[in-house]
């Protein structure tokens, strides 16, 4: 079976630099980068609320109404939990025709501070539930779309938030155009590592942005597995045991009879072993020197909210040598109907290897695994570290000069995740050197902020029984 570096690569692998530079000006023809600039709704698009009501169904129904609780909070609590509703609006839009894998769900709050291996503090991409190869504008629109909508929550004047987007994609825009004079090991090898970010930047940041960025990184630092350890459980009975806190955290034994409890134990054990099998071999060995302790259900994100999600701890040397495992269910990506299925069979398989073809570095215990459920059903998971040095943004926190700054290594970082499965070199000569697609995006965004107002309180009105064209 090809695999998606296989098919993203097909069509350009055999081309010349100069070749691939005139199929990006010539997708100019094709879509107009200015063309970006536009969004209305189709007459014939489909209703927001069937969409959110349609991913519902497939849920556990007794979590459904925390998903509806996030998403009603603010209309970018809304857009974190609508990825579906913009890939069905994205769909009908103009495409260049050049095609990278995408991450998806690209809004600001999936780019984040991550450990590598090797243990140094990097700035990625961290959310893949629907990543699939596709039109690299996607993402993109979702990302810029994210920085106004959030910037609308701050208060932001109409060009303070222009601005941040004109920046970020910019950012994008000159960072895909270093890469496309690279090569392709250079590409391949790139990465933000925020030591030499701070190290380079440090005459230009400021005392302040300094010392932001240092308590930033040390927080990252911070979130690890001994610090969820000590935060999710404490010892019962002379073992280690989640605590729960339900219906956020609940523990299998909250919700198996003893005896069905020590069978899906003993099941389990067999599908971390099975999981095992798609890590590295060194990887493996590591895993193995870990025993199997406790398992809980916990409710992650908002948009992932009602799926299936469980978190595992795991005991090493001794009960201070924690690791906790995240296995969060894997189903068919939201962009699929747009842009087709994904060449992999198993959607656990699809995530884990666009997010290595995305990410710069990822967790070592990154993989995937075909299970059966405690209901008896089958589904596909993803398996990784619930924290391995994770910072994230805070955006109610930042005034615009920093959600500009963030915007701008979000760009770059897009950018360099996109150049290692697309055509860096016909992207990057579609977009040229002009502001025209910067300038495009500051409006698309703005757009479709107002669309996801409306869709907000659509789905507020819902949840409070107000009639449709009443409110």
């Amino acid at each position: 079976m090809a695999t998606v570096t296989d098919l993203i690569r097909a069509g350009h692998r055999h081309l010349s630099v100069q070749d691939r530079a005139a199929r990006g000006r010539a997708a100019r023809g094709r879509a107009p980068r200015s063309s970006h600039a536009e969004f209305a709704p189709s007459p014939k698009r489909a209703d927001p609320l069937a969409i959110i009501a349609r991913q519902s169904a497939t849920r556990l129904p007794e979590l459904v109404p925390i998903r509806y609780d996030r998403m009603t909070e603010s209309p970018f609590r809304f857009y974190r939990g609508a990825a579906a509703i913009m890939a069905a609006d994205l769909a009908p839009t103009p495409t260049s025709g050049i095609r990278a894998q995408l991450c998806g769900d690209a809004h600001l709050l999936n780019f984040r501070l991550l450990a590598s291996p090797e243990r140094h503090l990097m700035f990625d991409i961290n959310d893949f539930d629907e990543t699939l190869p596709g039109p690299w504008e996607w993402d993109v629109k979702r990302l810029a779309a994210s920085l106004v909508i959030a910037g609308r929550a701050n208060g932001f004047t109409d060009t303070e938030r222009a601005d941040i987007v004109r920046a970020t994609v910019r950012s994008y825009r000159e960072r895909m155009r270093g890469f496309a004079g690279m090569g392709n090991l250079d590409v391949w090898y790139a990465s933000v590592d925020m030591e030499r970010l701070r190290t380079l930047q440090a005459d230009q940041l400021g005392k302040r942005r300094r010392r932001l960025l240092s308590e930033a990184m040390d927080q990252a630092r911070s979130r690890d597995s001994l610090q969820a350890f000590a935060k999710l459980t404490r010892v019962v009975g002379g073992e280690r045991r989640f605590v729960a806190d339900p219906p956020l955290v609940v523990p299998i034994g909250d919700l198996l009879p003893e005896l069905e409890r020590a069978d899906f134990e003993q099941q389990l054990r067999g599908l971390i072993e099975s999981y095992g099998r798609t890590l590295r071999a060194d990887h493996q060995h590591l895993l193995r020197q870990f025993r199997l302790v406790d398992l809980a259900r916990k409710v992650v994100g908002v948009g992932s909210v009602g799926t299936r999600c469980w978190i595992v701890l795991l005991l090493g040397r001794d009960d201070e040598d924690p690791l906790i495992l995240q296995v969060k269910e894997a189903d068919r990506s939201v962009l699929a109907e747009y842009v087709g299925d994904s060449a992999y069979e198993e959607q656990g398989e699809r995530v884990v290897s666009g997010q290595r073809l995305m990410q710069a570095t990822s967790d070592i215990f990154l993989g995937w695994q075909r299970a059966q459920g405690i209901d008896g059903g089958v589904r596909d998971f993803y398996v990784r570290q619930l924290r391995d040095w994770k910072g994230i943004a805070q955006p109610e926190d930042m005034l615009p000069e920093g959600m500009l700054l963030f915007g701008e290594i979000c760009g770059a970082t897009l950018a360099r995740a996109h150049a290692r499965s697309g055509d860096r070199v016909a992207i990057a000569a579609y977009l040229g050197r002009s502001e025209v697609f910067d300038q495009a995006l500051a409006r698309f965004a703005e757009l479709y902020a107002d669309q996801n107002e409306r869709d907000h309180q659509a789905l507020v009105d819902s949840v409070n029984g107000v009639p449709p064209g009443i409110a």
